[in-house]
């Protein structure tokens, strides 16, 4: 399916460098200041080097004032899911309804090294399955009733729902394999992949696999979102490779992973703000001219 037609988001991914921890809070600001949408921040707390993402979550939008907030992906493995809903509807209460969450099932390894509990890949996709549910079962405060959840990974045997986010946080999943794939259209709200990692399936194919579990679940695949991220890019004189060539390339590149494969969210790592600037100064703009266009034509 083509462009889902949803609203686009253009942003950043910065790396949570403690030793530089001032100049990820001035990237995230400048984010904002040249009218781009959204910082995201990678979540691997076993790298010694990174802030912690939640607490560095928090500083930024205490220090921005429209710029949306997101874990790019939070690690699952590291966090009780029942914690880590409070922590997101207390980072959204207190933005303003700027936080949305991008969750992931975790890097087996890393993660064990940290909490001693080793579990299979197929382990850590049905784990990611229960904490989805209990995300949404701690926000949902409209149901009468404390929360209770009985699963294979995750028990809670009685527990009170709340704070309610100040809006409905999104779960984006990053997810490259069928399973995962599947469980974006089943239960997600987007799709948050990495572009260079998509390799088998391919996009096309991982696209059609969302869609496929979304359809069987009774939703609409058009209401998922498509995340990307964009890593091994820059601005030249002269195009030389995807994403790498002056702005006008930069748009037409962006606008073929719209109107083919449905992105509506790009977020351009690098730590660099001459890029930041020029892509929301020069290329978002056009980017979002050329996406109003075509819809209109379409």
């Amino acid at each position: 399916m083509p462009d889902y037609g949803h609203e686009l988001v253009l942003g950043t991914f910065v790396t949570p460098s403690a030793g530089t921890a001032r100049d990820v809070v001035e990237l995230a600001e400048l984010t904002e200041a040249v009218g781009l949408d959204t910082v995201t921040i990678q979540d691997h707390p076993y790298n010694a080097e990174y802030l912690d993402t939640y607490t560095l979550l928090t500083w930024i939008a205490a220090r921005t004032t429209r710029l949306r907030v997101s874990a790019n992906v939070t690690s699952l493995p590291l966090r009780p899911p029942a914690v880590l809903a409070r922590m997101a509807a207390s980072l959204d209460i207190l933005s303003g309804g700027r936080f949305e969450m991008g969750l992931g099932a975790g890097l087996p390894t890393a993660a064990s090294r940290m909490t001693g509990r080793q579990l299979s890949a197929g382990e850590s996709v049905d784990a990611l399955e229960e904490a989805i549910d209990i995300l949404r079962g701690v926000w949902d405060t409209g149901t009468a009733g404390p929360l209770r959840h009985h699963g294979r990974h995750y028990e809670i045997p009685q527990m009170r729902r709340g704070p309610r986010p100040a809006h409905d946080i999104t779960i984006s999943l990053g997810a490259y394999k069928p399973r995962m794939l599947g469980l974006v259209g089943r239960k997600a709200d987007g799709w948050l992949p990495t572009l260079d990692y998509i390799k088998d399936p391919d996009i096309a194919t991982s696209n059609a696999l969302i869609d496929a579990a979304a359809t069987e679940a009774g939703r609409d695949p058009r209401d998922i979102r498509r995340h990307l991220n964009l890593f091994d890019i820059g601005f030249t004189p002269v195009g030389r490779a995807f994403l790498q060539g002056p702005p006008e390339q930069w748009v037409d590149d962006l606008l073929s992973l719209i109107v083919e494969h449905g992105f509506s969210s790009f977020y351009i790592g690098g730590d660099d703000p001459a890029m930041i600037r020029t892509f929301g100064e020069e290329v978002a703009p056009a980017l979002r001219a050329e996406v109003q266009e075509h819809r209109r034509g379409a």
